[in-house]
């Protein structure tokens, strides 16, 4: 099992989810999340003061999958979110031990 982890620009989860779905993901995490990578975070001006936002704002998504699934979600990710320009974001996998499903007590690629 594998757990990705994607951070994206918050318009673009519509579109995530959605290609997601298509590729037969059943369920997903969502966090908001502030950060910043190349972008630097830009300035800004409110009530004629100048400030500068170091954080910008982005989503999280945390899915378990089964380890067959991982190519078809790092593409629908990838198709999805890209927007062409800096800052569209990162995905991460990681080996994901184990999944227990509280209500069942299924475990593994079951309780996914």
């Amino acid at each position: 099992m594998k757990l990705v982890t994607a951070i994206i620009k918050p318009f673009k989860l519509d579109d995530v989810r959605e290609a997601l779905s298509d590729v037969g993901i059943n369920g997903i995490t969502v966090t908001e999340v502030k950060g910043f990578g190349r972008q630097k975070g830009h300035t800004e001006l409110y009530r004629g003061a100048e400030y500068v936002v170091d954080f910008l704002p982005k989503v999280k998504l945390e899915i378990g999958i089964a380890d067959d699934m991982l190519d078809q979600v790092i593409e629908a990710i990838s198709r999805s979110a890209n927007s062409g320009k800096i800052g569209d974001g990162k995905i991460f996998v990681a080996n994901l031990e184990q999944a227990v499903r509280i209500r069942t007590g299924e475990t593994g690629d079951d309780a996914l």
